[in-house]
């Protein structure tokens, strides 16, 4: 199967042309472009780009992945906040006059889970969540053997779940599991637990004369070194990392759950204090039956999670899935 892939990001976007078989996917060539400041130019360059990648021949299916509000059934972006000017772009339906071939778009986050699905950590599997544990932390959900999408497609918005009525801001909501389990809120837990270090007498590793500087990626290096601080940052997001997947396994009950990013990186310093809380929180036999395992796919999760979208859409417009 022979599939064009296009991840469309903020402050960039890649077209991937791949090969995909069941079980197994590999990306042929790639081109990645800044993101341009008007859709119909990134859209043009990048039709242009995928033109090349295919020298002539025709897709079996082009596959889109795009940040949210998106209305996946109508192949419509709408208006996502880090695409401004992306209002009600009819992606799939200029891609299927250009290349003659079905198109399909995701969300980023269920593209996501699609590929480690398919192609990564939970083959195999029938009852999946993914969690991107990002910059944010956007989830998708694959249950009974199906990608679900919800009323509206907001399935799985698993961020925007409170669990702590104080604590850092993610996804607009304090106390937030965005807030405690994604990069941006590793920062702010290190700001605060930090000030509070200075305070008594402690400087933290990761500090380096401004609080604004402080990122996730400094914290872990500071955590790893063996800083006090910075490990009292991963410990309190590995507790309420447990406490979230908690949450999803009572509900859901899913064979695996799927972390990335941070957690891919950093799962030494998160799982112990991860396996604690879930330990105390969740239901026995579905914690017995659940795994939790770093995505697979690495750094080229974008590029299959965009491929991903073309098969998934594909096999289900062909009625095998």
């Amino acid at each position: 199967m022979r599939l064009i892939g296009f991840d469309i990001g903020g402050t960039k976007c890649a077209v991937s042309l791949g090969e995909a078989a069941e079980g197994n996917a590999r990306v042929l060539q790639r081109r990645e472009i800044p993101t341009p400041a008007r859709w119909q130019q990134a859209l043009d360059t990048l039709f242009e780009l995928a033109d090349a990648l295919l020298e002539g021949e025709r897709p079996d299916a082009c596959g889109f992945s795009c940040g949210g509000p998106l209305d996946a059934e109508k192949g419509l972006v709408l208006s996502p906040p880090n695409l401004p000017g992306w209002d009600r772009v009819p992606l799939t339906a200029l891609a299927r006059a250009r290349f003659d071939a079905p198109c399909f778009l995701e969300n980023d986050a269920n593209a996501c889970a699609l590929a480690e699905w398919r192609w990564g950590a939970g083959q195999g599997s029938k009852n999946m969540v993914v969690l991107t544990f990002g910059t944010g932390l956007g989830a998708g959900l694959i249950l009974d053997g199906r990608l679900v999408r919800g009323a509206n497609g907001n399935a799985g918005e698993a961020g925007h779940i409170r669990l702590s009525p104080f604590g850092p801001a993610g996804y607009g909501k304090e106390g937030s599991f965005e807030g405690f389990c994604s990069g941006g809120g590793i920062a702010q837990l290190a700001v605060t637990l930090g000030r509070r270090a200075v305070q008594n007498g402690a400087r933290p590793a990761y500090y380096e004369g401004s609080w604004d500087a402080v990122t996730a990626k400094a914290v872990a290096a500071a955590a790893n070194a063996g800083d006090e601080t910075a490990r009292a940052v991963f410990e309190l997001c590995g507790e309420k990392l447990g406490e979230g997947l908690s949450v999803l396994v009572d509900i859901l009950n899913p064979e695996v759950i799927v972390i990335g990013s941070v957690f891919a990186r950093c799962e030494a310093l998160l799982r112990p204090a991860m396996e604690r809380a879930m330990k105390r929180e969740c239901l026995s036999a579905s914690l017995e039956a659940v795994r939790v395992a770093p995505a697979a796919l690495g750094e080229a999760i974008g590029d299959c999670a965009a491929l991903c979208a073309a098969e998934y859409g594909l096999l289900n417009e062909r009625g095998i899935r």
